[in-house]
């Protein structure tokens, strides 16, 4: 038991902000986890990763004016997230381009014009600040914003749970019987930029998608129904960032990674089982 204690409470019970990243990022795993399954069924994980790119220049603009301050940081990413989504699905609507290949685009310019901001300013130690986070620098403020996000996005998505779920498997139906179509599609892009930027704060604007996307592709292994996808999702996610805390604090390794990892791992191992199962499966079918 002296093991036990001491290899996975102390780290907690003892220091304050390892605490804070705990909270925190379990806060951000019950609004993101969620989000990131209906992310995976519309097949759009991808574009997860181009709206986390996309929240850069207005970090960076916010960083500009006002250093690493919480608040203009935030506004200025889901300003910039917002702005990107609605252009990249103007264009799809009004060209002949497709979404992806639109926010392919808007991904790029946005990758490079806040790296660019942020270096006009700022140390290559603000810049790995920027694109990494520090999951254990999280204050007061920013779990405040993050619960504030996760709060915000649970009652969205309980409102909106019929229309999420309809616009997913067919969106063309919903659109055809429902004014709600259109409405429902940028809501869903509003929580992906919401809860990127809430994410931005622990895990930086690189790594912030990995919490949304990693539980949520794994809960898809297991579970067909979309609610217990959700909750399968949310422990996942909690678990990865526990444990990645854990390694990152008796490793001396950076822990937005180290979660990253933590929930890569969760994924490769129930791939890996699955696989081995269906490969059984058809050994004995092939018998």
């Amino acid at each position: 038991m002296a093991w036990l204690h001491d290899g996975l409470l102390a780290p907690f019970i003892d220091f304050g902000f390892m605490r804070r990243a705990l909270y925190g990022s379990w806060l951000l795993c019950l609004s993101a986890c969620p989000v990131g399954v209906f992310l995976t069924l519309r097949r759009m994980s991808l574009v997860g990763d181009a709206m986390s790119h996309a929240i850069l220049p207005g970090a960076a603009v916010g960083f500009l004016f006002y250093g690493l301050n919480i608040l203009p940081m935030t506004i200025g990413g889901l300003v910039a997230g917002l702005m990107v989504a609605v252009f990249a699905g103007a264009v799809s609507r009004l060209t002949i381009q497709k979404e992806d290949a639109s926010m392919a685009a808007f991904y790029l310019i946005s990758l490079a014009l806040g790296v660019l901001l942020v270096s006009l300013r700022g140390s290559s130690v603000d810049l790995m600040h920027v694109l990494f986070g520090t999951v254990l620098a999280l204050n007061h403020d920013a779990l405040a914003l993050i619960a504030g996000v996760a709060l915000l996005s649970l009652v969205t998505v309980v409102i909106f749970w019929r229309a999420l779920i309809a616009e997913c498997l067919d969106p063309l139906f919903l659109r055809s019987v429902s004014r709600l179509g259109s409405v429902v599609h940028f809501l869903f892009l509003a929580l992906v930029v919401l809860n990127l930027v809430a994410g931005f704060q622990a895990l930086g604007t690189l790594l912030s998608v990995g919490v949304m996307v990693l539980p949520a592709v794994t809960a898809r292994f297991w579970l067909k129904r979309v609610w217990s996808m959700c909750i399968l999702a949310i422990l996942l996610g909690m678990l990865a960032c526990a444990s990645g805390l854990l390694f990152s604090y008796h490793c001396s390794l950076p822990s937005g990674p180290a979660i990253i990892l933590s929930s890569g791992a969760l994924y490769l191992g129930s791939a890996a089982i699955i696989m081995l199962k269906n490969t059984r499966r058809l050994k004995h079918y092939s018998h």
